[in-house]
């Protein structure tokens, strides 16, 4: 086995890193009894969700670096979590805006600027966008549609692997791999988009509630578990990362990608803390941010 294998220094590492996968889930644990306890019901869950995201990349990769050949699962799991996610990211920030209808009265003859990453940051002749119920609902579907769709393509996946017909690393046109990748990355793209585009509407209201460091720590999530495994597992694929027998290229380099995630989660889960812990105050109604100091109408 692979830990029969390992020298003290490489125990060593196992370890520490073991360790900081366990913190990073009491961590989350603790988190969530004080979000359940100090946070109102109609944003507990989608916060709990947010905060889930890093200890359980941290968790699946601990125990891809135990197992390394068991990658796929481990990535697959992730890879459904995180789009689940990225929906709820997006739920977040109406959330904290008031709801659907108060975000509607607020930015009642807004726009929304959809020439933003990661589609259309160079198209900057593209109209803006009108701020209505029918627009909020397409970009509720953009994120949603990913979180139920990149599931079914992950189990077709698993399907077709179960009868040896996916590999990860074969990304020749004649396999589904190179395919199923394409489209996930492409629903992935549109999600991504749906949310760059309330966030730029919302940063400046939503800045008392620090949801720039939120959406930053979002984006290093995607960033450290979908673009830094995609380059090692190239690098791997093209034999720059060496074997190490009983260990192929591949593999090895699937398990140096978890040990990485699981340092990356742990630092993200203990600076999560530090931001979604704190309290906020609701923001002012629409009426009362529109109203002049001395328009105030005396209350009865």
């Amino acid at each position: 086995s692979l830990s029969a294998g390992l020298d003290l220094p490489g125990r060593f590492l196992f370890a520490t890193l073991t360790l900081m996968a366990l913190t990073a889930i009491l961590l989350f644990i603790e988190e969530a009894v004080y979000i359940y306890r100090k946070i109102p019901s109609s944003k507990r869950s989608i916060i709990i969700w947010i905060n889930a995201a890093a200890p359980v990349i941290s968790t699946t990769s601990c125990v891809g670096m135990w197992m390394p050949r068991s990658a796929m699962f481990t990535d697959f799991t992730a890879g459904i979590f995180f789009a689940i996610v990225i929906h709820k990211f997006l739920m977040m920030m109406i959330k904290e805006c008031g709801g659907q209808k108060v975000l509607l009265r607020r930015f009642e003859n807004g726009h929304f600027t959809i020439s933003t990453g990661p589609c259309c940051c160079c198209c900057l002749c593209l109209p803006h966008v009108p701020i209505t119920r029918k627009t909020l609902f397409w970009l509720k579907l953009s994120t949603f549609q990913f979180a139920v769709f990149r599931p079914v393509l992950i189990f077709l996946s698993i399907v077709l692997w179960t009868n040896d017909n996916y590999s990860l690393y074969n990304l020749s046109p004649k396999g589904p791999a190179l395919w199923i990748s394409c489209l996930v990355g492409a629903l992935t793209l549109f999600a991504l988009w749906a949310v760059g585009i309330m966030f730029r509407k919302v940063r400046i209201l939503l800045k008392c509630k620090n949801i720039i460091p939120k959406f930053a720590l979002y984006q290093f999530i995607i960033i450290l578990n979908h673009m830094q495994i995609t380059i090692i597992n190239m690098l791997a694929t093209q034999k720059i990362i060496p074997c190490a027998p009983p260990l192929s290229s591949t593999v090895r380099g699937s398990y140096i990608a978890h040990q990485l995630l699981i340092m990356e989660m742990f630092l993200i889960t203990v600076i999560s803390r530090v931001f979604y812990r704190r309290k906020y105050h609701d923001l002012e109604p629409p009426e009362c941010v529109a109203e002049e100091p001395g328009d105030k109408k005396q209350t009865p």
